[in-house]
């Protein structure tokens, strides 16, 4: 396989969608000779803050002189993003040499299947992330759920510790109605007599529902702080949060720190797709938040960065299946413009839609400009050289902006 047939590969399989089920990612395993089972693993749920989370867990080993893998979800330009060998995204043509392995795998499997069962695409990326970790001798791997925790493909590791970020009302189609139902969901990842290591903002049903299942389990539960005690390279409060969670992990995993190691890895981690600069005069950001708890983080990081920039002036796509008018509800008291737009996902709510929601709320004045790229273009010539314009809402939207403008269509799953 050449990376280009293996994006093709993959890109077929969302033809079957999502299907939640652990059978056809155990025969995968299997086919593979248990590719999980040759290191060492750290599992990462929740709702927010998983990508930036694993990002820094594994930074952090890595400035611990541990050989890390990471697998994360979803990308923002390419596939090959998604399976990373200490601080750097797997080459291409090893990406596409693990996908082949999966591919050749799950024909296998799909024979073996009844009725119209087939691997998905996210099995077989996970499967293609488990293959390459193994071969790569990696010690640790850092791996963040899809969605939920009993169900989902990455449920296959046997997991030394296990991180819960955080826990909203979201995918409640699959996951259920309460935050209790949600977090029982993820906390099937928690393994007997492991380590449990939980986000400092989470809420008490989670909290409550989290210390239940360590006790049936017989697992440990450890509490992460609110502040790591160290400069964070990447920008936002929430940011911060999220190293000091991955701190807590890493020192479970390891049972001790060396803070020079710490110092380095929060100096050194960057996160794509959150708060990422991408412009100045004005200054620009893109940031994927795309519940109304991931915007709640980002506007409680705002004034920090707006103090010296004004107006704000945001680009904001949502999808259909999002709380949209909750997430605008919290955007937009911190905007002093709008302008509203559509990334390439089919599921994007129609920018009028979008607007129409905005003065329901009283919003700032908004305009309509349909491509992305144009909509960006706008908000800089509103925000002028000394404002600022942030590009949110859906991840979907950051991949457009980042992607170059000849890319094919992105993966929508």
């Amino acid at each position: 396989m050449t990376p280009a047939e293996a994006e093709r590969y993959l890109l077929s399989l969302e033809l079957f969608g999502m299907r939640f089920g652990l059978d056809r990612m155990r025969r995968l395993m299997t086919t593979l000779g248990h590719p999980e089972r040759q290191f060492e693993s750290i599992h990462v749920v929740g709702t927010n803050g998983k990508s930036s989370t694993v990002r820094m867990i594994a930074a952090i080993l890595d400035h611990h002189g541990v050989r890390t893998g990471s697998y994360l979800s979803p990308h923002l330009v390419s596939f090959t993003e998604r399976i990373r060998i200490g601080d750097h995204d797997l080459e291409p043509p090893a990406f596409a040499a693990a996908v082949a392995r999966a591919a050749h795998a799950a024909e296998l499997v799909d024979r073996s299947l009844a009725g119209d069962d087939r691997v998905t695409q996210f099995e077989a990326l996970t499967a293609a992330a488990y293959s390459e970790l193994a071969r790569r001798e990696v010690d640790v791997a850092v791996i963040e759920a899809g969605l939920g925790g009993r169900y989902d493909a990455t449920n296959v590791i046997p997991s030394r510790v296990q991180v819960l970020t955080s826990v909203g009302l979201e995918h409640t189609r699959w996951l259920g109605p309460t935050i209790d139902d949600i977090a029982t969901e993820k906390l099937d990842v928690v393994q007997p007599g492991g380590t449990l290591v939980l986000g400092a903002d989470l809420h008490p049903d989670a909290v409550k529902r989290a210390e239940t299942v360590a006790g049936e389990r017989a697992a440990r539960v450890v509490f992460a702080g609110v502040d790591p005690g160290v400069p964070v390279a990447a920008l936002g409060a929430f940011q911060r949060r999220n190293f000091e969670l991955a701190r807590t992990a890493v020192e479970a995993y390891l049972g001790r720190l060396e803070p020079a190691a710490v110092r380095d890895a929060a100096e050194s981690v960057r996160i794509p797709g959150r708060l990422q600069i991408v412009g100045q005069e004005p200054l620009t950001l893109l940031d994927g938040a795309h519940n109304p708890d991931g915007i709640g983080a980002l506007a409680e990081s705002l004034p920090a960065i707006t103090a010296e920039h004004h107006p704000v002036v945001a680009v904001v796509s949502i999808l259909d299946d999002k709380d949209a008018a909750g997430m605008l509800a919290r955007l937009l008291p911190h905007c002093d413009a709008t302008v509203f737009t559509s990334s390439q996902n089919p599921r994007a709510l129609p920018p009028p839609t979008l607007q129409s929601l905005s003065r329901q709320l009283h919003g700032p004045p908004s305009e309509i400009v349909p491509a992305a790229r144009d909509a960006v273009r706008r908000a800089r010539e509103l925000a002028g050289a000394s404002g600022i314009v942030i590009a949110t809402g859906s991840i979907y939207l950051v991949a457009d902006l980042l992607a170059p403008a000849h890319r094919r269509r992105a993966s929508m799953l």
